[in-house]
């Protein structure tokens, strides 16, 4: 696999979880893992890395 084509490859994937987190916290979707209820908080707060991270690999994609 080439560099362009993981850079792609982690930005489409980062943007997806960018806009699952987003959606989650807009409609108010409860998560609870292992018996422990997930504030929508964090939801706001992986929405910010994960678009940073999918921003970052589509910049890299267009250096290449």
């Amino acid at each position: 696999m080439s560099q362009k084509s993981l850079n792609l490859t982690a930005g489409i994937i980062f943007t997806l979880i960018a806009v699952l987190h987003l959606i989650r916290s807009i409609l108010g979707w409860e998560a609870v893992i292992g018996g422990i209820s997930i504030s929508i908080g964090v939801s706001v707060i992986a929405f910010l890395v994960a678009t940073f991270l999918a921003y970052s690999a589509f910049r890299l994609n267009n250096k290449q």
